[in-house]
């Protein structure tokens, strides 16, 4: 669903292990680590596409994770003039975003990549709060940031949580 403005409507997730790290997947066959995220269907509100997104990507069900929040405005970036499908119609220049951070309450051991039979993932690690801003392709650091700032708060919490029940 790419608007007149030619952002396509995507969702993202951080997803939390509770203590503080988060959820960072490695792109099939290559070099490049992200967050999970998707497009939206027509017809599909942002909360339906996480769900499908979260399954379809990561093998995790909606019973798996419980939202702790989720962007206020849709954030954006743009693709790069050489990455942009030039044959897409219409021109899809880049994406905007809802992004929701969730908390994983079920088992780490049910992510599977292979749910759909098309992975998009190979590896995938628990890393600080903060690492993926300088590690996701440049287009993407400052919707990164702007994301994870705003979660901030939230990922503070479950900073201080893991810190008095590991004192």
């Amino acid at each position: 669903m790419v608007d007149k403005d030619g952002f396509r409507a995507n969702v993202a997730m951080v997803i939390s292990d509770g203590c503080g790290k988060v959820f960072w997947a490695k792109r099939l066959g290559q070099q490049a680590w992200q967050f999970p995220q998707g497009g939206v269907n027509d017809g599909e509100s942002a909360e339906q596409a996480l769900y499908r997104e979260l399954y379809e990507e990561v093998g995790l069900e909606s019973t798996d994770v419980k939202i702790i929040q989720r962007t206020k405005k849709w954030l954006r970036y743009q693709i790069p003039v050489q990455m942009q499908r030039k044959n897409s119609i219409p021109l899809c220049i880049g994406q905007k975003q809802k992004w929701f951070y969730l908390e994983l309450t079920g088992d780490a051991a049910k992510v599977k990549f292979n749910a759909t039979g098309t992975p998009e993932f190979d590896a995938w690690e628990w890393v600080n709060y903060w690492y993926p801003i300088d590690s996701v392709v440049s287009f993407k650091r400052n919707v990164y940031r702007n994301a994870l700032m705003e979660f901030a708060p939230a990922n503070a919490r479950f900073e201080k949580q893991s810190a008095a029940a590991d004192g």
